[in-house]
């Protein structure tokens, strides 16, 4: 008698094929069941809970205060599958909670509360300061409380009635600029030659590259930037907490004296600086807003409602007349790029589509930008021509950074409005070549070929630049840079020589700018839409709509794959792996690897090389 196995084998695969099969479809069905759940609930379960009177509304911001949330689905989905979700707080969402809650007759008070604040420039804080004031103007009374505070934490806190701090805290203002790494040793050492290729005395981008140390231009520019910076930030606290002018100069450079005599104790120094109003932990402040205001259902707390919860309340209108929104924010590339970058395609995609919206009567562009391509930000600008052309009004509104690349696509508009505290200009154009010829001498590599002419491979890395190329890129650059003047002159009505003047890379103050006619006049985002909607004769009830890109199944799948992914194949990954044995600081080792990885980046981009018109705007406020 003969013995098959394969029967049965087959029966066997056949009967845990089956099974595994039927546990797939379950479990797929028990998804969308779920999702139908969700669906049923967020339409018949009643919504938010009613707020009752005398609620307050506790502003607990968590993450980098944004002009737009970076990354966009793909991104998103990314994180979530990496375990990486990272908060930020959009602009746009806490001036619109904050006037909301103004006018809400429930909202009785206002607590701020920024421990978890992570990051933000000074012109976007400034305009949720100014929110707050507004919140304030309503007859509602705001509260500061926090374990301590750094300096954008306390611009908001000192918007407030009073502030309070931790025992164990305090109030810690450093004041303004950083210090920047500097790779020329570092990059012969290891044999790449950076040769770089501009035009401007102050076009200081890539210095950091070719030098030890900034140029004497460099540096004069960056001191006057960071003072009028600083002087913009010590001013409107010490009017918001009514200390004379230079009490906060006065006590950075007292600090040790200050220290001394309170035994060291930071939060009590703060106190006597009359920079916190009063020390208390966070038993003792719920217990002040319990007596304040009203209990909780519980009674253990004061009846609050956290921010993000009062954010979901709010509905936008859909209807109606509207300005529309276009949001730069991010590096300035070519192409198409997610939500918190700038593509010269994508972007400009955004503002046609508003331009043909026969809901939408005007357009802001609102700017955070340090530059970028010279071609991608020519895009933008020609689409925002186009726009003012078919007859709709184009309002630009400057925030945090809006230089070089984010000045040229300033150029195409009615008005430009920046803040006070906006660093603005870089009018200048570069170029950066990494050539990598003493490297692969030193691994005994060689390259050799018979192009057709000199040019063919003109662009190769692995070679030293050829003086014919760099000559033929040199004149690119002066060319790109005498466009980039003419554009600026003609849109504020004056002489290119008179733009070059304030031009060659130097970056500006909004308030500087605007003496030197770079800007209209200084304001805030609600400036720009009150501008905006009036240029297009819209009444008091025109609503915003925010011009976002569409994505189809096919990018959502594709961005399965996206840029954060692929990065980790690049520079800037080994780069952090190298440093992470010499024993640098962590957060140092990541700012070098992002020096470095931008370099990189630079290297692999060119086609075969690109014009930047990119600026050194680093922050000036430092750490988180």
């Amino acid at each position: 008698m003969s013995l098959n196995p394969f029967p049965p084998l087959r029966r066997g695969f056949g009967a845990f094929w089956r099974a595994l099969d039927a546990t797939r479809r379950a479990v797929f069905n028990l998804i969308f069941l779920l999702i139908v759940i969700a669906i049923l609930i967020a339409i018949f379960g009643g919504g938010a809970k009613t707020l009752h009177e005398k609620t307050t509304l506790v502003l607990n911001l968590q993450g980098p205060l944004v002009e737009e949330t970076p990354g966009g689905v793909r991104e998103a989905v990314l994180a979530n599958v990496s375990g990486e979700v990272k908060k930020s707080v959009q602009l746009r969402d806490v001036l619109a909670v904050l006037d909301s809650a103004a006018k809400d007759k429930n909202i009785g008070a206002m607590v701020l509360q920024l421990d978890e604040l992570e990051g933000g420039g000074l012109a976007s804080l400034r305009e949720v300061a100014a929110g707050i004031e507004r919140f304030r103007a309503s007859g509602k009374k705001v509260t500061a409380w926090g374990a301590s505070y750094n300096q954008r934490q306390y611009l908001l806190a000192s918007k407030a009635d009073e502030v309070f701090v931790h025992p164990m805290g305090g109030v810690m203002l450093e004041g303004f600029g950083r210090y920047r790494n500097y790779y020329r040793d570092a990059l012969d050492k290891v044999g790449v030659t950076v040769n770089l290729l501009k035009v401007g005395t102050y076009k200081s981008f890539a210095e950091p590259f070719i030098a030890n140390g900034p140029s004497d231009a460099a540096a004069e520019a960056d001191r006057y930037l960071n003072d009028g910076l600083w002087t913009t930030y010590t001013t409107e606290v010490e009017k918001a907490r009514k200390l004379p002018a230079g009490a906060i100069m006065a006590s950075i450079n007292n600090l040790p004296q200050l220290l001394e005599a309170t035994g060291g104790d930071i939060a009590k120094a703060s106190l006597n600086a009359k920079l916190v109003d009063g020390l208390k932990t966070s038993d003792e402040i719920r217990q002040l807003m319990m007596t304040r205001g009203a209990k909780d259902e519980d009674g253990n707390s004061f009846r609050r409602v956290n921010y993000s919860d009062y954010l979901a309340r709010l509905h936008p209108a859909m209807m109606g007349d509207a300005v529309g929104v276009v949001i730069a924010s991010g590096e300035i590339g070519d192409g198409v790029a997610p939500a918190g970058a700038i593509g010269g395609l994508s972007t400009s995609r955004l503002i046609r589509q508003a331009r043909e919206d026969k809901a939408i009567k005007a357009v802001v562009l609102r700017i955070d930008s340090p530059g970028g391509s010279a071609f991608g930000s020519e895009l933008i600008r020609r689409e925002l021509e186009l726009t003012r052309a078919a007859g709709k009004p184009v309002v630009v509104s400057m925030g945090n950074v809006a230089a070089s690349g984010g000045y040229w696509i300033s150029t195409s508009s009615d008005e430009v409005i920046a803040d006070a505290a906006t660093i603005t200009g870089s009018i200048g154009v570069f170029a950066i070549l990494p050539t990598a010829e003493k490297v692969i001498d030193k691994l005994g590599i060689h390259t050799a070929g018979a192009p057709t002419t000199w040019l063919a491979d003109a662009g190769n890395p692995l070679r030293p630049l050829d003086p014919r190329f760099a000559q033929v890129i040199q004149g690119s650059i002066n060319h790109v840079y005498g466009d980039f003047i003419n554009i600026a002159a003609k849109a504020r009505k004056t002489t290119p020589e008179k733009i070059n003047e304030v031009a060659q890379g130097r970056v500006w103050t909004g308030l500087q700018a605007k003496d030197r006619n770079l800007v209209d006049r200084i304001g805030s985002y609600r400036d720009a839409l009150a501008s905006a909607a009036k240029r297009a004769n819209l009444g008091a009830d025109y609503r915003v709509a925010y011009m976002e890109q569409d994505m189809s199944p096919v990018d959502k799948l594709l961005g399965m794959f996206g840029s954060k992914a692929m990065a980790s194949l690049g520079l800037g990954e080994h780069v952090k792996l190298g440093l992470a044995s010499t024993g640098l600081p962590p957060q140092a080792a990541l700012g070098i690897a992002s020096d470095l990885s931008w370099l990189s980046s630079i290297t692999r981009e060119q086609k075969p090389f690109m014009a930047l018109t990119h600026c050194l705007c680093t922050d000036p406020m430092g750490g988180k």
